[in-house]
């Protein structure tokens, strides 16, 4: 019979947080990729012809909270991106999620 592990008594350790050093060491070149990446987007958007619609709206309400102290900075930018309605809309009006709600205030 293999070893089974009687978790109930094993002590829960206490998850261990980086320092503000470890977390840039480990993720800040992937986060500097991503904001290079942002910033070619932006461009690209501006270059096209045409008017921006709801998604470029709700895009830069999304990176304004970049901007604010708040510690919970991915929730409010998921929020800026979020339909806030709870009721359900009695039929999908297109096939696929476009990634911001058209009636957000931008």
């Amino acid at each position: 019979m293999p070893n089974l592990v009687d978790w109930a008594h094993i002590p829960v350790i206490e998850c261990f947080l980086m320092t503000r050093q470890q977390v840039l060491d480990l993720y800040f070149m992937e986060a500097r990729s991503k904001l290079i990446d942002l910033g070619a987007f932006i461009d690209r958007v501006q270059r096209g012809t045409g008017e921006e619609d709801f998604r470029m709206k709700a895009f830069r309400a999304a990176l304004a909270e970049l901007s604010q102290g708040d510690s919970q900075r991915a929730k409010a930018i998921l929020l800026a991106l979020s339909d806030p309605t709870t009721e359900p809309i009695p039929a999908a009006t297109t096939k696929a999620a476009c990634g911001a709600w058209p009636g957000q205030k931008g």
